[in-house]
């Protein structure tokens, strides 16, 4: 393999773990049974409930103290870009923890979760199969879920989560009804859609 082959590998790799670490975020988001703080100084009031003190929520939000003690007191109302989308983030990541777990262990335990995903998919020498653009949606297994959502929460590298997406669909899709697919290897490759429903 080339350095240009590998380079666009690892850039393939880097787009799975964004857009399912997304497809996650937006799947727990649609489970809130009440909406998050909008407002820059919502968020901010909200986030300095969950820290120690605002230097340690300034630390996080990569700020000022005084940066966050203007807000909370409402002296400024708009943030910068950088600051929104980690206000955002920051509140989304906070936002309603039991609702979350509970979803999750739904997830780990029984139902899995569904993975709608459009990319280009190539397969390994054992399969007839050329690689092709597929539309794919499929229920990933409890086991699989489990595997991903540990992963995510230990900072697994972008190789370690495609292979564990792949081998999930694989599992789920590719190898479902037999036929002489039970060893059948699947790579992902130029990801354009994922979404996930927990």
């Amino acid at each position: 393999m080339t350095s240009d082959d590998d380079k666009k590998k690892a850039e393939n790799r880097a787009l799975l773990r964004g857009k399912l670490l997304d497809g996650l975020r937006r799947a727990e988001c649609a489970l809130f049974t009440r909406p998050a703080p909008k407002s820059a100084t919502a968020r901010m009031k909200y986030l300095r409930t969950r820290e120690t003190s605002s230097k340690s929520l300034a630390e996080r939000l990569r700020v000022s103290r005084k940066t966050v003690d203007r807000y909370l007191s409402g002296a400024i109302k708009k943030p910068h870009r950088r600051l929104q989308a980690a206000l955002e983030h920051e509140t989304e990541a906070e936002w309603q923890p039991q609702v979350r777990a509970q979803a999750r262990q739904r997830v780990v335990s029984s139902t899995g979760f569904d993975i709608q995903i459009t990319a280009y998919f190539g397969f390994g020498a054992e399969s007839s199969d050329t690689g092709r653009s597929r539309d794919i949606q499929t229920n990933m297994s409890s086991h699989h879920a489990a595997l991903i959502l540990a992963a995510r929460s230990t900072g697994a590298t972008d190789d370690q989560l495609h292979d564990l997406v792949a081998e999930a669909i694989a599992t789920s899709y590719f190898r479902k009804d037999g036929g002489g697919r039970a060893g059948l290897s699947v790579r992902i490759e130029s990801v354009k859609r994922l979404n996930i429903k927990l």
